[in-house]
């Protein structure tokens, strides 16, 4: 069945369809919240009120774009949401000194498995500014908005987020490779 048949039918209330939709876009909308939420419980969460809210709101998809663009967006907002109750992004800056290389190729060699357990071990605030910016494409200005911060604490958490990160995947590399 395409996409739009699909959704179609989805927007006509067919239960079969909500299911078919749903079977076809969580596991990579799970893998989405997963980035963001490091309890894979919470990332669960995440996912079931994002398709609750996809699928009540179906209505509002034009087909303008694509409906997994359109799924992904609401799953980073629950996301966001679920982190903003539980974190403070502006208690996660770090004071140092901000001149880093932000070259990682070490990164071009990873398995999108390896990355996403990497990027777990970063805290709450970095992880999340750059899954946005990154990952998602979001500008500084557009995160801040998400975030409740400003922009300078979202460009400084990008840079400490990749410092972390390169840090963290050369001492990977050192224990792999010795």
């Amino acid at each position: 069945m395409t996409e739009q048949k699909l959704i179609a039918a989805v927007k006509k209330g067919q239960r079969k369809a909500q299911k078919l939709l749903y079977d076809r876009y969580s596991p990579q909308m799970f893998g989405v919240a997963k980035r963001y939420v490091k309890i894979t419980e919470d990332a669960e969460d995440v996912l079931i009120s994002a398709f609750f809210k996809a699928m009540t709101n179906i209505a509002q998809f034009s087909g303008k774009g694509s409906f997994e663009g359109w799924i992904r967006r609401i799953v980073v907002n629950e996301s966001l949401m679920l982190l903003r109750k539980r974190h403070n992004f502006n208690l996660t800056v770090e004071s140092e000194n901000f001149d880093v290389q932000t070259d990682m190729t070490v990164e071009e060699d990873l398995a999108a498995q390896d990355l996403l357990k990497y990027l777990e071990k970063l805290p709450h605030g970095y992880r999340t500014v750059f899954n946005l910016y990154v990952l998602e494409g979001y500008k500084h200005r557009e995160i801040a908005e998400h975030l409740g911060i400003s922009i300078n604490t979202s460009k400084s958490q990008l840079i400490l987020a990749k410092k972390r990160l390169k840090d963290i995947l050369e001492k990977a590399n050192y224990q792999r490779y010795g």
